[in-house]
């Protein structure tokens, strides 16, 4: 219930008036099935009563206007509720991306959430499963009216008999909840079998993978993983056939005995006066009327609440998903004005949420404006994280950061944030033009981006192409769009950091994909350009180092050492000395 009086209030928020067309049109089915039911009684009643020409006209003409009437509502309201659907799926895959742009960052590298993001999205897109609820919530609602006024007629007839009917629908009601009960458990077992299914078809199509398909002949190994997962799921959906059938069943077989106890009551009315005064040729029709209805109306509202279970089922990875933290929910309330003096990192250790593993622990140093900082460490030491910490992207389990003497966390985010710019390993290039890859908007300054195109050596490139700094990057969307060498994108990576103007930037292994001169080159080139900015280097290789004031050395998640390129030269025995040497062959440095 919890995560349907979630739903609702969300659907609510995005477009009430979409509910209420919803709302609108079960009513006016409810209406359009009374009127049939009703009115049919008195127009035969009066051809084999009174005849009465004008009652005949005016109970003929009730029937067919209430028909056109309540076809003409039914009609113009399907319409506009189909207008309101696509725009409630915008609206629903909209709220969606914020909240996936807004969501504590932590989130979204812990393989649960991201797993957890992934079933949310795929309910939402693939399954349009806020249309399906809100319609099927309509159906209920509808259901519920069109039966409590069925009852109600039928009751007139005799008590007795809608007491009887009440019995079967109270046993039809606890085969329903026999079988939500199998769905909810049957959801939570299921959930790591499509799990582990969906990674599998991921990795079929994925179109980078296929070389190593091909290279290593894997095609065998992924079939027999995908073979294996259907079992499983074929094991399951078994079992819910099996379950499905059972209750489709019994519920046919109520539905049988409800006809014969309402039919034969009725019918005897018509015939005896035993069981009460008998009834004309008009009651007797409304009666069957009601009682056919009452009997498809139970068949479908019952049916419709196992959706509304299946759906809720559907909609849980949603609504877990969207009560996540937003990380902006923690901005302090102080503006961050004039540049970054200075970084203090005071016994700060991180853990991802969910774990208890330390990936930081007791991390203490601290430098100044201007400085030129790398961050020297084997894999897994914590360097990145570390730089995401600044960022803000996670939040400290212990310890704080401090920058300009103020914990970072109470720095308004966007004032903050404003002051830094990072290229992080795994960067990301839109399909928008480079101008917009640039500058991140659509209006970037012309002459500020050709001059940084130059600086960081793109020129050449940019100057072949015949739209300029305005030609679409990628060929997803537009098949003018160009590709790049990996080179040249990290180049447009850093060209996006210069041109933000942050006075801390940060390098996090974008040279990767450079062989180790390029990378040098880079590195000495933006040195010169960040000037008496404050940058922090992340990398493998060794030659950003040299070049750096202080090296920050990361060992096992801790700081081992904090000092200066010659300082730790001539510490025979440190991490930082056996990495270098190890790697000086590939360089013309002095060591």
């Amino acid at each position: 219930m919890k995560n349907l009086k979630m739903f609702l209030h969300l659907a609510i928020k995005v477009s009430p008036s979409y509910i209420i067309l919803v709302i609108s049109q079960a009513i006016v089915t409810s209406g359009r099935l009374f009127a049939n039911v009703i009115l049919p009684k008195y127009l035969i009643d009066e051809l084999i009563g009174a005849k009465d020409s004008n009652m005949l006209l005016l109970y003929g003409g009730a029937i067919v206007c209430s028909n056109l009437l309540f076809g003409l509502l039914e009609k113009t309201l399907k319409r506009a509720i189909d207008i309101k659907a696509q725009y409630v799926k915008d609206m629903m895959n909209r709220a969606m991306a914020q909240k996936i742009m807004a969501v504590e960052y932590s989130y979204l590298e812990n393989p649960y959430y991201l797993d957890l993001k992934e079933r949310a999205v795929f309910a939402i897109t693939n399954q349009s499963v806020l249309e399906q609820m809100i319609v099927s919530l309509a159906s209920v609602l509808n259901g519920i009216v069109t039966i409590t006024g069925l009852l109600v007629i039928i009751s007139t007839l005799n008590v007795l008999l809608l007491l009887a009917l009440l019995v079967t629908v109270a046993a039809s009601v606890g085969l329903l909840l026999g079988f939500n009960k199998f769905l909810r458990d049957m959801f939570q077992n299921i959930i790591p079998v499509n799990r582990k299914y969906g990674y599998y078809i991921d990795l079929v199509f994925e179109t980078a993978l296929q070389k190593d398909v091909r290279i290593y002949d894997m095609k065998d190994l992924l079939t027999d993983q995908i073979t294996n997962i259907n079992v499983d799921v074929n094991r399951w959906f078994a079992k819910f056939h099996h379950k499905e059938g059972f209750l489709r069943g019994g519920l046919s077989i109520l539905s049988d005995l409800q006809a014969t106890i309402a039919y034969g009551y009725v019918g005897l009315r018509v015939l005896s006066s035993k069981f009460g005064p008998k009834i004309g040729i008009g009651s007797f029709t409304m009666y069957v009327s009601a009682v056919i209805n009452f009997t498809s109306t139970i068949g479908t509202l019952l049916e419709k609440i196992v959706n509304v279970v299946q759906l809720i089922g559907y909609l849980d990875p949603f609504v877990e998903f969207m009560e996540l933290p937003d990380a902006k929910e923690e901005t302090g309330m102080v503006p961050f004005e004039g540049s970054i003096e200075e970084v203090k990192f005071e016994d700060v250790s991180f853990a991802y949420p969910g774990s208890e593993k330390l990936v930081l622990e007791h991390v203490s140093f601290e430098f100044h404006k201007g400085q030129k900082i790398s961050i020297v460490g084997l894999n897994g030491a914590g360097k990145t994280t570390l730089i995401k910490l600044i960022a803000r992207l996670y939040h400290p389990t212990s310890g704080t950061i401090y920058i300009n003497g103020r914990d970072i966390f109470e720095y308004d985010y966007k004032t903050y944030m404003a002051r830094i710019a990072a290229v992080f390993q795994d960067f990301k290039l839109f399909d928008f033009t480079i101008r917009e890859n640039v500058s991140c908007n659509k209006n970037g300054d012309t002459a500020k981006i050709d001059h940084i195109i130059r600086q960081v050596g793109l020129e050449k490139k940019v100057d072949e192409l015949a739209d300029g700094i305005d030609t679409i990057f990628g060929k997803e969307y537009d098949e003018r769009g160009i590709d790049m060498s990996g080179g040249q994108k990290q180049k447009v990576a850093i060209a996006r950091a210069l041109y933000k103007e942050a006075s801390l930037i940060i390098l996090d292994e974008p040279t990767s994909a450079l062989d180790p001169l390029a990378e040098a080159d880079i590195y000495n080139n933006f040195n010169e350009l960040v000037q008496d900015k404050t940058a922090i280097y992340i990398s493998h290789r060794m030659s950003s180092s040299v070049f750096c004031d202080k090296i920050l050395i990361l060992d096992g998640g801790t700081v081992s050492d904090f000092d200066s390129h010659e300082h730790l030269m001539q510490k025979k025995d440190s991490l930082y000395y056996k990495l270098f040497m190890s790697q000086a062959e590939n360089y013309q440095l002095e060591a």
